[in-house]
């Protein structure tokens, strides 16, 4: 066989191989399952997001989205940052027939949470015990879990936090900081980051007061604020070019960033 022939048959198989490849290339997406229960007779539609075309194990998260629920925008952004990294439960708060549609059918959907944080801890406390469960299903590590959560959901996870749930960690980006009890941070196992806009007027005043309740907490806390950042600053959605709620693309990148090394940080062999 001449060094011509043979070099067209190594071509050849190696188009054969990757022709039996692409198929399972193409099978490969993001999975946005639907998972749903029932917690104190309210029925909650969640969504479970992670790609497929990893094999391997890895972290858990559960995100809550911001006051509009879960929907579109919100599945897009858990696909966005789920990637090949993590498995993400998009959690729903509110119960399946609340599906907010502008700001005002969202501030009555938080309101009865906020003024209930005792409701608030054990929904979002279910919501763990939910993504938990779906190890058996879908590749996630259980010795690897944290919670995510933006705006009205930083409320959320960081009451997750309070109640000593067995996370490693958690995130809130320019969320609400304010407890029905600034002494549950002593409880807190997780290690806390929340990131917030050094010009949120909605959230400003509560800077020091977070503050003062971390300082009870036994795990590792860092609270980020970013400068010329309002509230939102990672809502795409928010293209307002004025207002206290936009979408700041720099602020929206050093977060992520600040998420992801946190993260890693917090699952490494023997994190505090």
């Amino acid at each position: 066989m001449t060094k011509r022939s043979m070099s067209l048959l190594g071509r050849a198989c190696a188009l054969a191989v990757l022709a039996c490849l692409l198929p399972a290339i193409a099978q490969a997406h993001m999975v946005a399952r639907p998972v749903s229960w029932v917690l104190d007779g309210t029925r909650f539609d969640s969504v479970l997001v992670y790609d497929d075309a990893v094999r391997t194990l890895r972290p858990g998260l559960v995100m809550v989205p911001n006051w509009h629920g879960v929907n579109a925008i919100a599945i897009d952004k858990a696909r966005m940052i789920a990637g090949q990294d993590y498995v993400i439960l998009l959690t729903d708060m509110y119960g399946a027939a609340i599906r907010p549609r502008d700001d005002a059918q969202s501030m009555a959907a938080i309101r009865p949470l906020m003024a209930d944080r005792a409701l608030m801890r054990r929904r979002i406390g279910h919501a763990l015990a939910v993504l938990k469960a779906q190890a058996g299903s879908a590749p996630i590590d259980l010795a690897r879990l944290a919670a995510i959560g933006f705006c009205f959901g930083g409320a959320a996870v960081l009451d997750l936090a309070r109640s000593g749930a067995d996370v490693r960690a958690v995130v809130s980006f320019h969320g609400n900081l304010t407890t029905d009890d600034p002494a549950r941070a002593r409880a807190i196992h997780a290690a806390v980051l929340a990131m917030n806009g050094a010009d949120d007027a909605t959230t400003a005043p509560d800077f020091t007061g977070f503050m003062d309740e971390m300082r009870q907490a036994p795990a590792p806390w860092q609270f980020v604020v970013i400068g010329h950042a309002v509230h939102c600053f990672t809502e795409t959605e928010a293209t307002s070019p004025t207002g206290m709620c936009r979408y700041d693309p720099a602020a929206a990148r050093r977060a992520y960033s600040l998420m992801r090394q946190w993260l890693a940080n917090s699952f490494a062999p023997g994190a505090p």
